[in-house]
């Protein structure tokens, strides 16, 4: 069963850390059900670092070479991401540390749903720009790093909603993504470091390994395929589709919120 259910987990992170629908949502919503089905994974924030850097692997593969223009051409876009970074330190740290309760609810998650599904469905009227990664303004990478900021809320897309700003200061569509994706690398990878801190707070790690080594695996051949995909839905116009999957699984997770706590 532990294998099966990081399989399962993997998969699920693979596509939801990329695809505008909210990974952090969805295994929020997949946790409330494992509980209310009396499964206990032990080890969940081992299993939580092991496949966030799966999909880390996955960014870093697909851009590698915009990262690597990030030393040459491409430089000024470092100071941009750190700038769009700092609203999600600002806010993300205080809420992991003294907000864990909020931030793992699924009726709050089932709500940010519908909020995502709006962003997505907006873009159909927003009109793509011509405007490149390296020649957005500080000020609009700050706007773009504040709904990265909200992402931190399970049910809101980071994916979606960094994507969504970057189309709305004037980025064009490829751009948009990329901005979106390399503004993910600090992200993920600070969220991994503090895990890791918060495992080695914890007494030792009882998942075996080479059950984590398949989740990593499988977490970065799914992210990478899931990653591909959206950039090509993206470069179409086509993100709005994925509106229609969290406005209706939104009301879903309401629904059997309400029935579970009324």
């Amino acid at each position: 069963m532990l294998y099966l259910e990081i399989l399962f987990l993997a998969v699920v992170q693979g596509i939801t850390e990329f695809l505008p629908i909210s990974s952090s949502g969805h295994l929020v919503v997949l946790a409330a059900l494992f509980e209310e089905w009396g499964i206990h994974m032990d080890e969940k924030l081992t299993v939580n670092i092991v496949l966030h850097l799966g999909t880390l692997a996955a960014i870093l593969v697909f851009y590698w070479r915009r990262i690597w223009a990030l030393l040459g051409a491409d430089r000024r876009v470092i100071g941009l991401l750190i700038v769009a970074t700092i609203p999600a330190v600002v806010v993300g740290v205080p809420l992991k540390k003294y907000g864990t309760e909020f931030l793992e609810n699924p009726l709050l998650a089932g709500c940010m749903f519908l909020v995502t599904g709006a962003l997505l469905l907006w873009v159909r009227r927003c009109k793509p720009g011509e405007t490149e990664c390296r020649e957005l303004s500080y000020s609009r990478a700050l706007i773009v790093g504040l709904f990265q900021a909200f992402a931190i809320l399970p049910g809101v897309s980071r994916s979606g909603s960094t994507i969504v700003a970057g189309l709305g200061t004037g980025l064009r569509r490829d751009e948009a993504a990329t901005f979106s994706f390399l503004l993910a690398i600090p992200v993920i990878g600070g969220a991994g470091l503090l895990e890791v801190k918060d495992l080695v707070e914890q007494s030792g790690n009882g998942t075996p390994v080479l059950a984590l080594i398949v989740g990593g695996l499988v977490s970065f051949v799914v992210g990478l395929v899931a990653l591909a995909w959206l950039v090509r839905w993206i470069q179409k116009g086509q993100l709005h589709y994925f509106a229609w999957w969290v406005l209706a699984l939104g009301p879903v997770v309401i629904a059997w919120q309400l029935w579970t706590r009324f």
